[in-house]
Protein backbone atom coordinates (compact mmCIF):
# COMPACT_ATOMS: atom_id res chain seq x y z
CA UNK A 1 0.00 0.00 0.00
CA UNK A 2 0.83 3.46 -0.94
CA UNK A 3 2.63 5.45 1.75
CA UNK A 4 4.64 9.36 2.23
CA UNK A 5 7.98 7.16 2.06
CA UNK A 6 7.01 6.78 -2.10
CA UNK A 7 6.84 9.92 -2.71
CA UNK A 8 9.57 10.40 -5.81
CA UNK A 9 11.99 13.24 -5.67
CA UNK A 10 10.00 16.80 -5.65
CA UNK A 11 13.60 18.59 -6.60
CA UNK A 12 12.56 21.63 -9.02
CA UNK A 13 8.47 21.72 -8.41
CA UNK A 14 7.00 24.88 -7.13
CA UNK A 15 4.10 23.67 -4.82
CA UNK A 16 1.75 26.38 -3.53
CA UNK A 17 -0.49 25.59 -0.74
CA UNK A 18 -3.15 27.00 0.83
CA UNK A 19 -3.19 26.60 4.53
CA UNK A 20 0.50 25.06 4.66
CA UNK A 21 1.41 26.37 8.27
CA UNK A 22 -1.11 24.15 10.13
CA UNK A 23 -2.82 20.30 9.83
CA UNK A 24 -3.07 18.57 6.79
CA UNK A 25 -1.07 21.48 4.85
CA UNK A 26 1.43 21.68 6.90
CA UNK A 27 2.64 17.71 6.55
CA UNK A 28 1.74 17.85 2.99
CA UNK A 29 4.41 21.21 2.83
CA UNK A 30 6.44 19.21 5.13
CA UNK A 31 6.69 15.99 3.19
CA UNK A 32 6.86 17.63 -0.14
CA UNK A 33 9.29 19.98 1.05
CA UNK A 34 11.79 16.79 2.26
CA UNK A 35 11.91 15.91 -0.99
CA UNK A 36 13.61 18.89 -2.76
CA UNK A 37 10.31 20.77 -3.62
CA UNK A 38 9.67 24.18 -3.20
CA UNK A 39 6.69 24.94 -1.29
CA UNK A 40 4.47 28.28 -1.13
CA UNK A 41 2.48 28.60 2.43
CA UNK A 42 0.08 30.33 1.34
CA UNK A 43 -2.22 31.78 4.36
CA UNK A 44 -4.17 34.55 6.47
CA UNK A 45 -1.83 34.50 9.21
CA UNK A 46 1.39 35.80 8.35
CA UNK A 47 3.24 34.94 11.01
CA UNK A 48 2.49 31.21 10.69
CA UNK A 49 2.81 30.92 7.07
CA UNK A 50 6.51 32.85 7.44
CA UNK A 51 7.42 30.90 10.02
CA UNK A 52 6.87 27.65 8.25
CA UNK A 53 7.86 29.23 4.92
CA UNK A 54 11.33 29.96 6.86
CA UNK A 55 11.40 26.44 8.50
CA UNK A 56 11.12 24.65 4.86
CA UNK A 57 13.23 26.87 2.90
CA UNK A 58 9.90 27.75 1.16
CA UNK A 59 7.92 30.80 0.87
CA UNK A 60 4.94 32.89 2.41
CA UNK A 61 2.05 34.35 0.83
CA UNK A 62 -0.13 36.52 2.32
CA UNK A 63 -4.13 34.74 1.05
CA UNK A 64 -7.26 35.63 2.32
CA UNK A 65 -9.64 33.07 0.52
CA UNK A 66 -12.75 34.89 1.51
CA UNK A 67 -11.47 38.26 0.01
CA UNK A 68 -11.21 38.51 -3.83
CA UNK A 69 -9.20 41.32 -4.11
CA UNK A 70 -6.85 39.26 -1.91
CA UNK A 71 -6.56 36.40 -3.83
CA UNK A 72 -6.11 38.61 -7.17
CA UNK A 73 -3.49 40.36 -5.16
CA UNK A 74 -1.64 36.88 -3.86
CA UNK A 75 -2.17 35.68 -7.48
CA UNK A 76 -0.04 38.50 -8.67
CA UNK A 77 2.27 38.34 -6.42
CA UNK A 78 3.11 34.46 -6.83
CA UNK A 79 3.95 35.22 -10.38
CA UNK A 80 5.92 38.46 -10.08
CA UNK A 81 8.16 35.53 -8.20
CA UNK A 82 7.62 32.21 -9.77
CA UNK A 83 7.32 31.71 -13.73
CA UNK A 84 6.45 27.87 -13.22
CA UNK A 85 3.49 26.23 -11.25
CA UNK A 86 3.70 22.07 -10.62
CA UNK A 87 1.37 21.38 -7.99
CA UNK A 88 -1.42 23.85 -6.46
CA UNK A 89 -2.94 22.06 -3.12
CA UNK A 90 -6.71 23.56 -2.75
CA UNK A 91 -6.20 22.67 1.25
CA UNK A 92 -7.42 25.28 3.58
CA UNK A 93 -10.95 25.73 5.07
CA UNK A 94 -13.62 26.04 7.47
CA UNK A 95 -15.68 23.24 9.21
CA UNK A 96 -18.83 23.92 10.70
CA UNK A 97 -18.59 28.01 11.96
CA UNK A 98 -21.15 30.33 13.36
CA UNK A 99 -22.56 32.11 10.65
CA UNK A 100 -20.44 35.10 8.73
CA UNK A 101 -19.55 36.75 6.21
CA UNK A 102 -16.21 36.64 3.84
CA UNK A 103 -14.37 39.74 3.05
CA UNK A 104 -16.38 40.07 -0.65
CA UNK A 105 -19.74 38.57 0.76
CA UNK A 106 -20.09 35.38 1.00
CA UNK A 107 -21.15 33.12 3.37
CA UNK A 108 -18.01 31.92 5.19
CA UNK A 109 -17.73 28.01 4.35
CA UNK A 110 -18.86 28.48 0.83
CA UNK A 111 -16.70 31.22 0.05
CA UNK A 112 -13.10 30.10 1.69
CA UNK A 113 -13.80 26.31 0.87
CA UNK A 114 -14.98 26.92 -2.89
CA UNK A 115 -15.10 30.17 -4.09
CA UNK A 116 -11.59 31.42 -2.94
CA UNK A 117 -9.78 28.20 -4.37
CA UNK A 118 -12.19 28.49 -7.84
CA UNK A 119 -10.53 32.03 -7.94
CA UNK A 120 -6.95 31.34 -7.43
CA UNK A 121 -7.10 28.39 -9.48
CA UNK A 122 -8.72 30.16 -12.64
CA UNK A 123 -5.95 33.10 -11.73
CA UNK A 124 -3.07 30.90 -12.01
CA UNK A 125 -4.50 28.86 -14.57
CA UNK A 126 -2.76 30.08 -17.55
CA UNK A 127 0.72 29.17 -15.41
CA UNK A 128 -0.58 25.95 -14.84
CA UNK A 129 -1.13 24.57 -18.77
CA UNK A 130 2.15 26.12 -19.18
CA UNK A 131 3.76 23.50 -16.59
CA UNK A 132 4.29 20.07 -17.75
CA UNK A 133 2.50 17.63 -15.81
CA UNK A 134 1.48 20.32 -13.86
CA UNK A 135 -1.53 18.82 -10.91
CA UNK A 136 -4.40 20.74 -8.77
CA UNK A 137 -5.51 18.86 -5.97
CA UNK A 138 -8.72 20.11 -3.79
CA UNK A 139 -9.61 18.68 -0.62
CA UNK A 140 -12.73 17.85 -0.25
CA UNK A 141 -14.30 15.66 2.37
CA UNK A 142 -16.84 12.54 3.20
CA UNK A 143 -19.13 15.43 3.99
CA UNK A 144 -19.98 15.46 0.27
CA UNK A 145 -22.19 12.47 0.55
CA UNK A 146 -25.98 12.89 0.56
CA UNK A 147 -24.76 16.48 0.27
CA UNK A 148 -26.86 19.04 -2.32
CA UNK A 149 -25.92 22.40 -4.01
CA UNK A 150 -28.86 24.80 -2.83
CA UNK A 151 -28.57 27.55 -6.06
CA UNK A 152 -31.65 29.43 -4.15
CA UNK A 153 -30.24 30.26 -1.60
CA UNK A 154 -26.24 29.72 -1.79
CA UNK A 155 -24.93 31.87 0.92
CA UNK A 156 -27.20 30.81 3.46
CA UNK A 157 -29.75 33.78 4.10
CA UNK A 158 -32.84 31.48 4.60
CA UNK A 159 -31.37 30.01 7.68
CA UNK A 160 -27.76 28.75 8.41
CA UNK A 161 -27.29 25.38 8.94
CA UNK A 162 -23.38 25.06 9.81
CA UNK A 163 -23.46 21.48 8.98
CA UNK A 164 -25.48 21.81 5.71
CA UNK A 165 -23.30 24.32 4.92
CA UNK A 166 -19.62 22.73 5.39
CA UNK A 167 -21.47 19.78 3.13
CA UNK A 168 -22.48 21.69 0.35
CA UNK A 169 -19.16 23.26 0.14
CA UNK A 170 -17.32 20.24 0.17
CA UNK A 171 -19.86 18.79 -2.28
CA UNK A 172 -18.53 22.18 -4.53
CA UNK A 173 -14.87 21.23 -4.01
CA UNK A 174 -15.30 17.60 -6.00
CA UNK A 175 -17.76 19.00 -8.66
CA UNK A 176 -15.18 21.73 -9.15
CA UNK A 177 -11.73 19.36 -9.32
CA UNK A 178 -14.18 17.11 -11.51
CA UNK A 179 -15.63 19.97 -14.07
CA UNK A 180 -11.60 21.31 -14.22
CA UNK A 181 -10.80 18.47 -15.24
CA UNK A 182 -13.42 17.68 -18.19
CA UNK A 183 -12.29 21.51 -19.35
CA UNK A 184 -8.59 21.07 -19.05
CA UNK A 185 -7.82 18.02 -19.79
CA UNK A 186 -4.17 19.19 -20.60
CA UNK A 187 -3.43 18.94 -16.31
CA UNK A 188 -4.44 16.45 -13.70
CA UNK A 189 -7.44 17.64 -11.63
CA UNK A 190 -7.70 15.32 -8.80
CA UNK A 191 -9.42 15.72 -4.82
CA UNK A 192 -8.53 13.94 -1.70
CA UNK A 193 -10.27 13.61 1.44
CA UNK A 194 -8.54 12.89 4.93
CA UNK A 195 -11.15 11.11 6.19
CA UNK A 196 -11.52 11.86 9.78
CA UNK A 197 -8.06 13.40 10.98
CA UNK A 198 -7.27 15.22 14.26
CA UNK A 199 -6.78 18.29 13.41
CA UNK A 200 -7.65 22.00 14.23
CA UNK A 201 -10.42 22.32 11.65
CA UNK A 202 -12.97 21.00 14.37
CA UNK A 203 -12.32 23.82 16.73
CA UNK A 204 -15.58 25.06 16.22
CA UNK A 205 -17.51 21.80 16.17
CA UNK A 206 -20.46 20.63 18.89
CA UNK A 207 -18.68 19.75 21.97
CA UNK A 208 -19.03 15.96 20.98
CA UNK A 209 -16.60 16.15 18.08
CA UNK A 210 -14.17 18.04 20.43
CA UNK A 211 -13.96 15.20 22.53
CA UNK A 212 -13.76 12.43 19.66
CA UNK A 213 -10.70 14.63 18.61
CA UNK A 214 -8.87 15.84 21.76
CA UNK A 215 -5.53 14.54 22.44
CA UNK A 216 -6.77 12.93 25.47
CA UNK A 217 -9.15 10.74 23.91
CA UNK A 218 -6.70 9.51 21.37
CA UNK A 219 -6.30 5.94 22.19
CA UNK A 220 -9.78 5.75 22.84
CA UNK A 221 -10.91 6.75 19.35
CA UNK A 222 -7.99 5.48 17.28
CA UNK A 223 -10.66 3.02 15.31
CA UNK A 224 -12.35 6.45 14.42
CA UNK A 225 -9.89 9.64 13.96
CA UNK A 226 -6.29 9.48 12.92
CA UNK A 227 -3.36 12.06 12.72
CA UNK A 228 -2.67 14.43 10.66
CA UNK A 229 -0.02 12.75 9.41
CA UNK A 230 -2.13 9.82 8.62
CA UNK A 231 -5.44 12.26 7.27
CA UNK A 232 -2.72 13.91 4.95
CA UNK A 233 -1.37 10.88 3.02
CA UNK A 234 -4.51 10.47 0.42
CA UNK A 235 -3.46 14.45 -0.23
CA UNK A 236 -0.01 13.56 -0.88
CA UNK A 237 -0.86 10.43 -2.93
CA UNK A 238 -2.56 12.62 -4.97
CA UNK A 239 0.05 14.79 -5.22
CA UNK A 240 2.84 12.88 -6.46
CA UNK A 241 1.93 9.83 -6.92
CA UNK A 242 3.05 9.38 -10.61
CA UNK A 243 -0.09 6.83 -11.37
CA UNK A 244 -2.50 9.19 -10.46
CA UNK A 245 -5.14 9.64 -13.53
CA UNK A 246 -6.72 13.00 -13.61
CA UNK A 247 -10.56 13.09 -12.08
CA UNK A 248 -9.55 10.60 -9.36
CA UNK A 249 -10.17 11.06 -5.79
CA UNK A 250 -8.22 9.71 -2.48
CA UNK A 251 -9.32 9.03 0.47
CA UNK A 252 -8.38 6.04 3.50
CA UNK A 253 -9.47 3.03 2.80
CA UNK A 254 -10.64 2.20 6.28
CA UNK A 255 -13.96 1.48 7.90
CA UNK A 256 -16.48 4.16 6.20
CA UNK A 257 -13.07 5.86 5.07
CA UNK A 258 -12.43 7.25 8.33
CA UNK A 259 -9.22 6.26 9.16
CA UNK A 260 -6.62 4.08 6.89
CA UNK A 261 -3.73 3.88 4.36
CA UNK A 262 -4.32 6.22 0.90
CA UNK A 263 -6.21 4.85 -2.10
CA UNK A 264 -8.99 5.49 -4.33
CA UNK A 265 -12.21 6.07 -3.62
CA UNK A 266 -15.12 6.74 -4.87
CA UNK A 267 -17.41 9.92 -4.54
CA UNK A 268 -21.28 9.92 -4.78
CA UNK A 269 -23.07 10.61 -8.16
CA UNK A 270 -24.17 13.83 -6.65
CA UNK A 271 -20.47 14.90 -7.06
CA UNK A 272 -20.60 13.72 -10.87
CA UNK A 273 -23.96 15.60 -11.80
CA UNK A 274 -22.66 17.36 -15.09
CA UNK A 275 -25.75 19.81 -15.04
CA UNK A 276 -24.96 20.79 -11.92
CA UNK A 277 -21.44 21.15 -12.21
CA UNK A 278 -21.67 23.02 -15.11
CA UNK A 279 -24.13 25.79 -13.58
CA UNK A 280 -22.03 25.58 -10.28
CA UNK A 281 -19.25 26.96 -13.16
CA UNK A 282 -20.47 29.86 -14.16
CA UNK A 283 -22.15 30.78 -11.12
CA UNK A 284 -18.99 30.53 -9.46
CA UNK A 285 -17.09 33.03 -12.57
CA UNK A 286 -20.45 35.80 -11.90
CA UNK A 287 -19.79 35.46 -8.08
CA UNK A 288 -15.75 35.89 -8.18
CA UNK A 289 -15.58 37.73 -11.49
CA UNK A 290 -12.96 35.12 -12.48
CA UNK A 291 -13.59 33.88 -15.59
CA UNK A 292 -11.62 30.48 -16.80
CA UNK A 293 -10.33 30.41 -20.70
CA UNK A 294 -12.24 27.90 -23.01
CA UNK A 295 -10.22 24.62 -22.51
CA UNK A 296 -9.91 21.65 -24.91
CA UNK A 297 -12.61 20.04 -22.87
CA UNK A 298 -15.23 22.21 -23.48
CA UNK A 299 -14.45 23.11 -27.19
CA UNK A 300 -14.90 19.28 -27.90
CA UNK A 301 -17.84 18.55 -26.10
CA UNK A 302 -19.60 22.59 -26.03
CA UNK A 303 -20.88 24.31 -23.19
Amino acid sequence: MWSSTDIPDQAGRVALITGGYSGIGLVTARELAARGATVVIAGRDRERAAAVAGELGGWPLYLDLGDIGSVRRASGEFRDRFGRLDLLVNNAGLMIPPYGRTGSGFEWQFGVNHLGHFALTGLLLDLLRATPEARVVTVSSNGHKGAVIDFEDLQSERGYDAMRAYRQSKLANLLFAFELQRRHPELISVAAHPGAARTRLLRSSPWVFRVVVSQRTKALFSWLVQSEWAGAQPVLRAATDPGVGGGEYFGPDGWKEFTGRATRVTAEENAHDLVVARRLWVVSEGLTGVTYPAGAGMLADGP
